[in-house]
């Protein structure tokens, strides 16, 4: 079984910065694209940003430019870097990845969510 774990979410100030960390594990054998989804209340959620297994990535255009993707394989981790943080980035942020688990294919995963609150 894999589990993503996400952490790092909370009440920031606009302007200010979050990180944040979404690690697998469990009976992984292999890594895919990784990336960060988001939901606010009361509309569809939406994808941030993406990390293909061979580094290409591709951002929501409310997000290029302030946010930033990357990836330790050998932590099986996904991190988010927020800058510029204003209002409308307040949402539940949840973590996706692509693992090849025990059944030995490629399977989708989804993180319980962690919740970006950005108010003064």
């Amino acid at each position: 079984q894999v589990q993503l774990v996400e952490s790092g979410g909370g009440l920031v100030q606009p302007g200010g910065s979050l990180r944040l960390s979404c690690a697998a594990s469990g009976s992984i054998f292999g890594m895919g694209t990784m990336a960060w989804f988001r939901q606010a209340p009361g509309k569809q959620r939406e994808l941030v940003a993406g990390l293909s297994g061979s580094g290409d990535t591709n951002y929501a255009d409310s997000v290029k430019g302030r946010f930033t993707i990357s990836r330790d394989n050998a932590k099986s981790t996904v991190y988010l870097e927020m800058n510029s943080l204003n209002a409308e980035d307040t949402a539940v942020y949840y973590c996706y990845a692509v693992v090849k688990d025990g059944s030995l294919r490629y399977r989708n995963f989804w993180g319980q969510g962690t919740q970006v609150t950005v108010s003064s």
